[in-house]
């Protein structure tokens, strides 16, 4: 019997427990081990930022969906991985700390035959002085990474809509809150959001909105930006973009490192190098994300971190990360079976794999203050990822092959992505796109690095309502209720 860890149980952590269950989990073991008791959907946090939703209509408990699968569901966090070993056995270990109260900080060491690093990211609220601290929304501002910060970024817009049913003026800052993050796509969500929210309780001309964001133009999105195909012609995502914030009043503040939060202040540097202030009375600033600080030991007891993760804490996986200038990327330099190069029963799939590099053109200020988005790996390439490892360790387990029979290369797959711009049923709007593939190949495609065939981007309440039906869907889907493996990733 083989045993296969998955170290965390988010959207790739789960996809892939999820179908080794359903593969091979009658003759082997599967353990998931997640500090989280409940599976969050996170794309819809927004609506729960907006109380447009609840935490319950966004979340589930994994315990019992594990029981019944026969997942062996561990409620910790992993601290440590032994890949050779230690002195007295060779069986390559974890080490776990429970976070359930019966076991609270109860160690233990687990062996496996696979493990999955798919611990996602660390919320690294740190890294700005007075955005906040790890483990909750920030001690000047609102998140909505999780559906606990969500509610919390409800509450406090709530409250500043009060005011403005007062007839106090209130300004919200909504963006990146610092110059190497990722997710702006849930930035601009949650932006359109708010606008639609104040407009619907009829206070629009009393809000003043601004998008803070480190992106040197709007639509980049981590990905350089995009040129699609809508309404019969094609148009940039830069063009896109701006046209949605300024048919709604909202201005933007571009190329921005957020380096100090102060009680209703941000003060940021921009690429020319200017230092700037903006007010606010409510801010959600998206935190940067960094690795879960998992350290590695080798047989010996030597720490070896360094040679199986990045210095920003994700794991190595089989790219090239050979430094080289930014004209010398290629789309081969990604990974495409997710495998350690050097411990190749391991394998990191999501926000839990280092990339080999950013996606956007790299910038910096001329202090020398890197300002660029860092690459998105959420959503459904996430969800491919852990579909795809998971095939290759049922082969590997089944002795189909001894190396990884199944790819998904970032450079070689497109993704769909449906952005809310506002929830209601008759006046919701939503943002539909896709992108093929992720990462740009301007060899194969010369000028926009992307077939125009399959990147497309259309606005509307159709978009809004697939969105709405994607929410309830992927809910069913990760709960592996009937037929849930009709549902794509």
């Amino acid at each position: 019997m083989a045993r296969v860890i998955i170290m965390g149980g988010g959207v790739s952590g789960h996809t892939a427990a999820s179908f080794l269950a359903k593969w091979i989990g009658k003759k082997h073991e599967i353990i998931v081990v997640t500090p989280n008791a409940l599976w969050n959907w996170i794309p819809s946090n927004i609506w729960v930022g907006v109380g447009d939703m609840s935490k319950s209509e966004v979340t589930f408990p994994l315990a019992p969906v594990y029981k019944k699968a026969g997942i062996d569901f561990r409620q910790a966090k992993a601290v440590s991985i032994n890949p050779e070993g230690k002195e007295s056995s060779d069986d390559a270990f974890i080490t776990i700390e429970y976070t359930g109260q019966d076991k609270e900080e109860q160690r233990e060491e687990i062996t496996y035959d696979y493990l999955i690093n798919a611990t996602g990211p660390q919320l690294n609220f740190q890294a700005t002085d007075g955005l906040g601290t790890a483990g909750h929304s920030g001690d000047h501002t609102v998140s909505v990474c999780s559906a606990d910060h969500a509610v919390h970024a409800s509450q406090e817009l709530k409250i500043c809509i009060e005011k403005m049913k007062a007839g106090e003026r209130q300004t919200f800052l909504i963006g990146t809150g610092h110059g190497m993050c990722t997710c702006q796509g849930a930035a601009f969500e949650y932006i359109f959001n708010i606008e639609h929210k104040i407009k619907q309780e009829g206070l629009r001309e009393l809000a003043d909105i601004t998008y803070i964001t480190n992106e040197s133009f709007l639509g980049d999105f981590g990905m350089g930006g995009i040129h699609f195909n809508t309404g019969g012609y094609t148009t940039s995502s830069k063009i896109f973009a701006e046209s949605l914030y300024a048919e709604r009043g909202m201005s933007w503040i571009l190329g921005a490192h957020i380096n100090k939060v102060e009680e209703g202040k941000v003060t940021y540097e921009t690429l020319d190098g200017e230092i700037n202030e903006q007010e606010f009375d409510f801010a959600m600033l998206i935190p940067p994300f960094g690795g879960v600080g998992l350290k590695a030991y080798g047989k010996d007891g030597v720490d070896i971190t360094e040679t199986i993760f990045a210095p920003n804490g994700f794991m190595k996986v089989d790219a090239d990360y050979t430094p080289k200038p930014y004209e010398e990327w290629k789309p081969s330099d990604w990974p495409r079976t997710l495998q350690n190069q050097d411990y190749k029963n391991i394998f990191a799939v999501g926000i839990a794999f280092a990339p080999p590099h950013i996606i956007s053109k790299p910038m910096s200020s001329p202090n020398g203050t890197p300002i660029n988005p860092t690459p998105p790996r959420t959503g459904m390439p996430s969800a491919m990822m852990g579909k795809a490892v998971a095939m290759s360790i049922r082969d590997m387990i089944n002795d189909v092959s001894i190396e990884p029979t199944h790819t998904a290369s970032m450079a070689e797959m497109g993704a769909a992505c449906v952005a809310s711009a506002g929830k209601g049923i008759f006046k919701g709007t939503a943002a539909a796109m896709t992108v093929y593939p992720i990462i740009p190949n301007f060899e194969k495609y010369p000028g926009t690095g992307r077939d125009n065939n399959g990147t497309t981007g259309e606005i509307g309440l159709a978009a809004h309502w697939i969105k709405h039906i994607l929410h309830f869907g992927f809910l069913w889907k990760a709960q592996m209720k009937p037929g849930w493996t009709l549902i794509p990733e």
